[in-house]
């Protein structure tokens, strides 16, 4: 009996310790909690580049002046900017669907949050050539006073062969 009960209290401890060390370690969130963006935002986001028109996402992207890094070229200053600019290098583009993958993830911090995904791009050219690629994607958004999460920085890449 009294090595039941011990056996008993063992796994409770045990049960308990595992419990305490579960909870203290944070996970990036890969859902929507309160209003934070989420990869079905994201996606959104990643919909509206699909259709090739800046003007498309101009919603999700703040005035002002932010740094948005993009393949080409290297840096735009602002969001009106990046609009003028990526219109040229979507020119050569005849179709593209974008899609964000399963490893994206959000966290979350105040009235900002910064997301992180691999994105992959299925594009076709005007010359027909047919474009493959997987992207990196970092992300910051900020929350804005009525509430909506805006992009103030962001950086895609991708990598080199």
């Amino acid at each position: 009996m009294q090595k039941r009960v011990l056996t008993i209290l063992a796994s409770v401890l045990m049960f308990s310790l595992v419990s305490l060390v579960a909870a203290d370690k944070p996970t990036p969130r890969r859902t929507s909690p309160g209003g934070v963006p989420d990869k079905a935002y994201m996606q959104k986001i990643w919909d509206g580049w699909s259709t090739l028109d800046p003007s498309k996402v101009a919603q999700y992207y703040a005035q002002g002046p932010h740094a948005f890094f993009d393949i080409a070229p290297v840096k735009y200053a602002s969001w009106d900017e990046y609009q003028a600019g990526v219109v040229k290098t979507l020119a050569d583009f005849k179709s593209a669907v974008c899609t964000v993958n399963d490893d994206a993830a959000i966290h979350p911090h105040g009235d900002l949050a910064w997301g992180t995904a691999t994105v992959k791009m299925d594009a076709t050219m005007k010359s027909g050539k047919r474009e493959m690629a997987t992207l990196r994607w970092t992300v910051v958004f900020e929350k804005q006073k009525d509430g909506k999460w805006l992009i103030v920085h962001e950086h895609v890449s991708e990598p080199l062969p």
